[in-house]
């Protein structure tokens, strides 16, 4: 939680936190600030000392609305920044950092950088101020020991708001089953009022349309993948592919908050019509093992226990894992999980069991997600619901959702 932020930077010996970016579709930005319009800032916080938003002039009420104790860049003028570089645009530009790191009383130390903003420019920035403030040093964390480690729980804000956009999700998937049960099969094709197939692209359509008059964003797709495409956990589907019956349908849809807020993430596999043996017979697997490991979550243990836990059931149904072998692309190739919050894939790691920060706590918001793939036989089978650990250390599913893989058809 937010709480943690001063804990883990003294834990990890830093001086303090840069955050660079717009508020709006950059996790850590939104984090602090709440989003809002506001397309370039930076947020400092120091050890000890409050966050500092810099902000453009134009801009300053938007920053105003965070609360946050502000500072506006026009207090450095960008002519006279651009006259004392001789008109070089890259010594001016660090020429406002120095000034505003200098007003911050922050010219040594240790500064750990996150945020998102062109790399090159980036990149060239801060050598530049390295060059003007030698005392300052420039780290990535690389560890997720301190901004991520501190939104890997959430409070009960956050948790609400996770809960909203999973109530979102399911009106879209209820929407989507709806839609596509209803239409008219010919040649084991789902076809449109025109006669022509009903294809992937349609339904993306129709999902994005959904979600934006609910109120959400896709920034990332949607995975809607049929057949052999199915077999392939992050193929996003060929929009050009129609709906046939029998076919494993994996449908993962993961959208934020307006913004880039909060994420919910869901998976379903469907086969229209009818199932075949083969088909189901590897979903009542992955169904089995889902299951158990829902069963046996437990609080204050590494989240890569469950990883090791869905391997050894899958291995012992006969299936190759990733654990056994890391190149897989058939059988169980992904972690059965991951965090989820303001970034779609976040703390706890499900794949990282030396890790001890990866437990599950109160607070901790993740995904189970087992799944099997072959592709050469154009089969794929994922099941995924998001979970989230009570302040009494129960866990509790946010959504509940049919489980089901056939989808009848309404009309023949």
């Amino acid at each position: 939680m937010k709480t943690d932020l001063q804990k883990n930077l003294t834990q990890n010996h830093a001086d303090a936190l840069w955050i660079t970016g717009p508020a709006q579709h950059n996790p850590f930005m939104m984090y602090l600030t709440g989003g809002g319009h506001i397309t370039m800032a930076d947020v400092i916080i120091q050890t000890g000392q409050e966050p500092v938003l810099c902000h453009a002039p134009m801009e300053r009420d938007e920053a105003a609305k965070t609360g946050l104790k502000t500072l506006n860049y026009s207090k450095y003028p960008i002519k006279e920044r651009l006259a004392a570089a001789n008109g070089d645009r890259l010594t001016a530009h660090a020429l406002l950092y120095k000034s505003i790191f200098e007003e911050l009383g922050l010219t040594s130390g240790k500064v750990i950088l996150c945020g998102q903003s062109d790399v090159g420019k980036m990149h060239s920035t801060v050598n530049k101020i390295q060059e003007l403030l030698p005392g300052l040093s420039f780290h990535g964390d690389h560890e997720d020991a301190i901004l991520l480690q501190a939104m890997s729980t959430k409070d009960t804000d956050e948790i609400e708001r996770i809960r909203k956009m999973g109530a979102v999700v399911v009106e879209v998937v209820s929407r989507v089953a709806d839609f596509l049960t209803s239409h008219r099969v010919a040649d084991n094709l789902l076809m449109k009022e025109d006669g022509v197939p009903l294809v992937i692209g349609d339904v993306k359509a129709r999902i994005n349309l959904w979600l934006a008059e609910l109120g959400a964003e896709n920034p990332n797709d949607t995975i809607f993948a049929i057949g052999r495409d199915a077999g392939v956990p992050h193929s996003s589907g060929n929009a050009t592919d129609p709906l046939t019956l029998g076919q494993t349908i994996v449908f993962d849809i993961f959208p934020c908050e307006q913004g880039g807020g909060y994420f919910y993430d869901f998976t379903r596999t469907w086969c229209l019509g009818y199932a075949p043996d083969e088909a189901q017979a590897l979903y009542d697997q992955v169904k089995s093992v889902y299951q158990q490991v829902t069963s046996e979550l437990e609080i204050d243990v590494n989240a890569a226990h469950f990883q090791e836990l869905t391997c050894d059931l899958f291995e012992a149904m006969g299936h190759k894992t990733i654990r056994q072998d890391p190149t897989a692309e058939s059988g169980y190739v992904h972690s059965v999980g991951h965090g989820l919050g303001l970034h779609i894939h976040e703390k706890p790691w499900f794949s990282q069991k030396d890790d001890p920060t990866n437990i599950l706590a109160p607070g901790s918001v993740f995904t189970i997600e087992p799944g099997l793939y072959y592709p050469e036989k154009g089969l794929g089978v994922r099941l995924e619901d998001s979970y989230y650990v009570t302040s009494a250390g129960t866990f509790e599913k946010f959504i509940d959702y049919p489980m089901e893989l056939c989808l009848p058809m309404k009309r023949k």
